[in-house]
């Protein structure tokens, strides 16, 4: 049997901050201020614990961490007179919405709100957009992580027959569309595909970003395939505790696959450390580029 190439996910995560840290020292020598202002609407604890989380993952590469809260009842026009507050801020480089929103919010719309240059995370349509003809000013994180662990654990999309399941805004859809730049050769699956199998099964390269835990098993993979798990899911053991597992079934994987990213461990700390080298580079194309798309 083959022996299966395991990503570490946190190594890379580091090279990647440090990045951020250098080009954060950078824009501080030439007088300029990192910064990533958080939106967080309704009172959630869980949020409140990924603040603090933020919060000091901004502090060790040096980008500065301010947190606006709203309440519950916080109507749409609310929220939005914030964000342009943000938008026109100069003092403001990077804005984030905390997700998620409480119910009757629309979440995207809000998203859609935010100076394309300051969409740390990727998720203006002006980004998305842009991203089809391969030039976002910021792009989705996920996806953006997905591609540095391609690259990383160097592999070629060129010319891969490759697979993505699961067709999400945020992972699947610019997975896809980095892919397609990549001269892979790139099927789209989703929950309308018929046979999933028939597809997983061809993959040189299977990208899976769904939400269903257990999804993807050996049966499911072709021998020495390139398998990247985006999935993050919460499910609970028959003892009562909980653990994080991904979309595929890891312990499957292993002797199968040529290449597999584990969860915990794997694209989520990369998406992390993606997310804070995005505030930085968004300071940096905003003094290089001071134009900015009104919301």
């Amino acid at each position: 049997m083959s022996q299966t190439r395991i990503i570490d996910g946190r190594a890379i995560s580091s090279r990647i901050k440090d990045e951020a840290s250098v080009l954060v020292k950078q824009l501080n020598d030439q007088g300029v201020k990192v910064t990533l202002d958080v939106i967080m609407v309704g009172d959630s604890s869980a949020g409140e614990i990924y603040a603090r989380s933020q919060r000091k993952r901004c502090a060790d590469v040096g980008i500065e961490y301010r947190l606006h809260t709203l309440s519950s009842e916080a109507k749409e026009s609310e929220i939005r007179d914030l964000i342009r507050e943000l938008n026109r801020d100069p003092t403001v480089t990077g804005i984030l919405l905390s997700l998620p929103m409480p119910p009757g919010i629309d979440a995207p719309a809000m998203q859609y709100c935010i100076d394309p240059y300051k969409d740390v995370e990727g998720v203006n349509p002006a980004n998305i957009g842009l991203l089809f003809y391969d030039g976002p000013i910021i792009a989705p994180c996920t996806a953006v992580a997905v591609m540095e662990i391609l690259k990383d654990a160097q592999i070629e999309p060129r010319g891969l027959d490759a697979v993505v399941v699961g067709q999400g805004a945020i992972a699947g859809k610019p997975v896809s569309l980095f892919l397609l730049h990549e001269m892979a050769t790139v099927t789209c699956c989703h929950i309308a595909t018929r046979d999933l199998y028939a597809h997983t099964r061809r993959a040189d390269l299977l990208i899976v970003a769904v939400g269903q835990p257990g999804l993807i098993q050996a049966k499911h993979i072709k021998p020495g395939a390139v398998v990247i798990d985006v999935g993050i899911n919460s499910v609970t053991s028959d003892d009562g505790s909980h653990k994080l597992v991904g979309d595929v079934v890891y312990q499957d994987m292993i002797d199968v696959a040529g290449v597999v990213t584990p969860v915990p461990g794997g694209v989520g700390p990369v998406t992390v450390a993606v997310l804070l080298r995005s505030a930085a580079e968004a300071a940096r194309k905003q003094l290089q580029s001071p134009r900015r798309i009104e919301s």
